[in-house]
């Protein structure tokens, strides 16, 4: 005798249906996250990338040092951060360790002045061998410093601030407050100073009647900033599908690099030839741009 195989209820095929959909769209989303995770940086045309160091964990700010190596934050939290130096040959060596987001760097006087963003911490100067703390600050991130003053400023909500540091008698001044999210500042050839506030997707230009101008609105979540004779180089702080962005004198906006996992710093190393701290794939990129005349001068 046959045995008749029964039709589920209708809502038993809706509760199959619906688990279908439902795993359906779960391998759609993986499958969604692991292409943003892994499709490949892409360069616009006339720019060459490449993977200059791997293995770089949270890679944050690059300083190339005296002997032509390179200082290197490593942006973890909790006391696990580091500073290293990567030397010409690839050789590492850990400076300091016990830090939480180390995440400014500069030279200056004759030294490595560094910070840290996780929490209330000193800046501090490294020279030869010897650490000592300039000035305390919380959640510091973006250095920048001359031979006479070091600015330094804080990634905080909506009250932080931007410091001016005189090396010549160690005076203090606050020149900001009631930032938000201002996380790197920067100086252009011609002697403007530009910082960003990430949360307002904003660059603003540092003025002596307190005013800051925006010089450009409407970023994504802008970040580090670099200014040189190109225009002003913009990375921005993404976790997927981040880009490289230099803006140039006419204020043409370029899109140099896309499909970077949180970018972090931007270090010139030569005419044309940058370095790009890709933290969210712990390593560094190089970028050059792609001209006969560059390659033969480098």
């Amino acid at each position: 005798m046959l045995e008749t195989l029964s039709t589920p209820s209708t809502p038993t095929r809706l509760l199959i249906a619906g688990a279908a959909a439902l795993g359906l769209a779960a391998v759609t989303a993986l499958a969604f996250f692991a292409w943003q995770n892994f499709y490949p940086v892409q360069a616009s045309e006339g720019w060459n990338v490449r993977v200059a160091f791997e293995d770089v964990a949270k890679a944050a700010a690059i300083v190339p040092s005296p002997e032509g190596g390179l200082y290197v934050s490593q942006e973890l939290k909790d006391g696990k951060g580091s500073i290293i130096h990567i030397a010409p040959g690839g050789e590492r060596e850990t400076l300091f360790g016990g830090l939480s987001k180390p995440d400014g760097m500069v030279a200056a006087q004759g030294g490595l002045v560094f910070s840290q963003e996780g929490g209330s911490a000193p800046v501090k100067l490294y020279r030869q061998g010897d650490v000592r703390d300039l000035f305390d600050g919380v959640n510091v991130q973006g250095l920048w410093s001359d031979g006479e003053t070091l600015f330094a400023i804080e990634d905080r909500k909506r009250d932080g601030r931007l410091f001016r540091y005189q090396w010549r008698d160690q005076r203090l001044s606050i020149l900001r407050d009631d930032l938000s999210e201002a996380e790197s500042i920067t100086r252009c050839p011609d002697g403007t100073m530009l910082y960003s506030e990430k949360e307002k997707g904003l660059i603003r230009r540092l003025s002596a009647d307190g005013t800051d101008a925006p010089l450009a609105v409407q970023l994504d979540k802008p970040s580090y900033l670099l200014c040189d004779s190109n225009g002003l180089w913009v990375s921005e702080d993404l976790t997927h599908r981040a880009r490289l962005l230099l803006i140039e004198p006419s204020r043409r906006v370029q899109t140099i690099l896309s499909y970077l996992k949180a970018p972090q710093a931007i270090t010139r190393l030569a005419e044309g030839r940058y370095l790009v701290a890709e933290g969210g794939r712990d390593r560094i990129l190089e970028i050059r741009l792609d001209t006969p005349d560059l390659a033969q001068r480098n």
